[in-house]
């Protein structure tokens, strides 16, 4: 099962933070595990029952640092979009792919254009 990194550069600190997630829990703990990224940074959706960080996806926040050795471990780089088109495939949510696939195609999710999610939906 691959790992996904994304190519965002959120601030935090003097870090600058991108996605880490997986198609399973097993393969995302096991690249954290190998890239030094500790468990208790997990992140995942509050309704699972599970105390910790809550967001609307499992995955880790992780820095520029730890990417590139994710990515040197086998991890697969995605744009801006990536995150995005996880949730929308566990959902099945074929008109957000299909949004995601036409905002692609226009050239947007290289980091440079805006593209926040907003009320749902991207641009």
């Amino acid at each position: 099962m691959p790992v996904y990194v994304d190519n965002a550069k959120h601030p935090f600190g003097r870090l600058l933070m991108c996605h880490m997630w997986a198609d399973t829990r097993d393969e995302l703990f096991a690249m954290a595990d190998r890239i030094g990224i500790q468990r208790k940074w997990f992140q995942r959706p509050a309704g699972l029952g599970v105390a910790g960080m809550d967001a609307s996806w499992e995955h880790f926040d992780i820095a520029q640092s730890k990417r590139a050795l994710a990515v040197a471990a086998g991890a697969i780089e995605t744009d801006k979009y990536g995150p995005v088109e996880h949730t929308a495939r566990l959902k099945g949510d074929q008109a957000m792919l299909d949004q995601i696939a036409q905002l692609r195609a226009k050239g947007f999710g290289a980091g440079a254009k805006p593209t926040d999610l907003k009320q749902g939906a991207l641009l």
